[in-house]
């Protein structure tokens, strides 16, 4: 168990595996790939040590960005992504690969679909580490998923509850 303020998580998903699943991701990754240099766009706070681990596990070149949207108060998606720091460099006619830490409602890759197209990348697909399926309300299409969970609210590994929880290595659920 672990308290963070005022409520209690236990232990959901276990380090290892996270690492499967971060493993099959850039295997897939590596050999769709194989010839290109992607941008991976890190979407931040969250996705830092997922990232980090597909950026260790990638045998080509490519290049990294990253970019900060928010929408999350306390335990709930308020459902309106801010952009609150953005691109540095052009993506103009890139093949991006966006890594998120989570994908609940899509509202973050709403968002970044409307960036991505306004900055003409040549094309994008979505890497997330962790996906509720059951509160996906968008379109777009889930390249590469690490590990499908019902709807609960999760931290650790990089996800947080109002900013504690990102440096725990394993995945705990909120105690109902």
């Amino acid at each position: 168990m672990v308290k963070l303020h005022d409520l209690v998580f236990e232990p959901y998903v276990s380090e290892e595996e996270i690492n499967e699943a971060i493993n099959k991701i850039a295997d897939k990754l590596n050999a769709d790939y194989k010839d290109e240099r992607p941008v991976f766009l890190s979407v931040l706070n969250g996705s830092f040590m997922f990232s980090s681990e597909i950026m260790k596990k990638y045998k080509g070149e490519c290049d990294i960005q990253f970019v900060k949207l928010g929408s999350y108060k306390g335990t709930e998606s308020t459902g309106d992504v801010k952009t609150l720091i953005g691109l540095t460099k052009s993506l103009a006619g890139k093949k991006v690969v966006i890594l998120e830490d989570i994908v609940d409602t899509g509202g973050t890759l709403k968002e970044l679909d409307q960036i991505l197209n306004e900055k003409n990348v040549a094309d994008y697909k979505v890497a997330t580490l962790f996906h509720k399926p059951s509160m996906y309300r968008e379109k777009f299409k889930l390249d590469y998923t690490g590990i499908e969970i019902p709807n609960e609210f999760i931290v650790g590994y990089g996800l947080d509850y109002d900013g504690l929880g990102r440096n725990l290595t394993s995945v705990y659920k909120r105690k109902s």
